[in-house]
């Protein structure tokens, strides 16, 4: 079931599953909303604080239990990810959502969110931006992260057209063709729920994947993980996204991110997007629907996805 699509004064509410927001942080957020014509709902508690979570977990847990079970909440908007959501997952309880399904909004830890929602209950989310990232002071017509994520929780048909960045690596796409829903998002994520409830059934889907902040090495044994575990046989295609401030060692691994990519998937045929904008990149991260079939074809230079 697709959550139904936002209209004027539905509730979008705010959560924090994972790292601690501010008030100050959220005020971007609140105002592109409201000018969206949307109520906004800060629930009770959502600024708490414990070491670098939102609180405890049994707190971040209730609190988010109550976003999913609120019949008025039309939209759930994470506030940042970092770290935390893994901690909660199994403390929730979806059988009301799935009732009556609303659209869950984040990216980076809140993949988590995505591939467990993605296993259990076969419900739509959207890997897009998240409240710390609304910007403060730029027209929001500019900001790609805003304007791909507003039609996708107005319920429309949309169709992206990007020119992939090489990402600083020679890595070329492989063009092709295919029909299927994404599943996906932060790799390192992915591959930290490997083997557990919340691993994501990635057999003729198309997969997509970014990072933040990872040694090279990191990326390569976690898309061998990903390929020993079967992850990668069975796609129907592969979009990888921004491999956003990658580290290297003293002596150097000898392969971008990309190549490291490449090589992973070597032994398939199915089409590879590199370089799209999604991911950590800030106000560039388009917003993309995960779960829902959407149509890809992979140029030499651009990617086009349309539902």
């Amino acid at each position: 079931m697709t959550p139904a699509p936002l209209k004027k004064n539905d509730w979008v509410a705010f959560a924090a599953p994972a790292r601690s927001i501010t008030f100050e942080q959220l005020k971007p957020a609140i105002h592109m909303l409201e000018n969206q014509g949307l109520n906004v709902l800060i629930p009770d508690g959502l600024f708490e604080v414990q070491g670098q979570m939102a609180g405890t977990d049994e707190h971040r847990a209730a609190l988010f239990q109550k976003l999913l079970n609120d019949e008025r909440v039309g939209a759930i908007i994470c506030a940042r990810g970092g770290y935390g959501t893994v901690r909660i997952i199994d403390r929730l309880d979806f059988s009301r959502f799935i009732r009556k399904p609303k659209w869950i909004v984040g990216y980076s830890d809140i993949t988590v969110l995505h591939s467990h929602i993605s296993r259990h209950c076969d419900i739509p989310t959207i890997h897009g931006t998240m409240a710390i990232d609304f910007p403060a002071d730029a027209d929001e017509r500019d900001c790609p992260s805003l304007t791909s994520l507003w039609p996708l929780l107005r319920g429309e048909h949309v169709c992206y057209d990007f020119e992939n960045k090489d990402g600083g690596s020679a890595v070329k796409n492989r063009v092709g063709t295919c029909t299927a829903p994404i599943v996906g998002g932060n790799v390192s994520i992915l591959y930290s729920l490997l083997a557990s409830p919340s691993d994501i059934d990635t057999d003729g889907k198309i997969l997509l994947i970014e990072d933040l902040d990872e040694y090279l090495y990191h990326i390569d044994r976690m898309m061998m993980a990903l390929k020993r575990s079967g992850k990668l046989s069975g796609l129907k295609g592969l979009i990888v996204g921004a491999m956003t401030k990658m580290h290297d060692n003293e002596v150097p691994f000898g392969r971008t991110a990309e190549e490291i990519v490449r090589d992973a998937v070597a032994d398939y045929d199915y089409p590879v997007a590199y370089g799209c904008p999604i991911g950590h990149i800030g106000v560039e991260n388009v917003a993309l629907p995960l779960g829902v079939q959407v149509s890809m074809q992979v140029f030499d230079n651009k990617t086009v996805v349309s539902l």
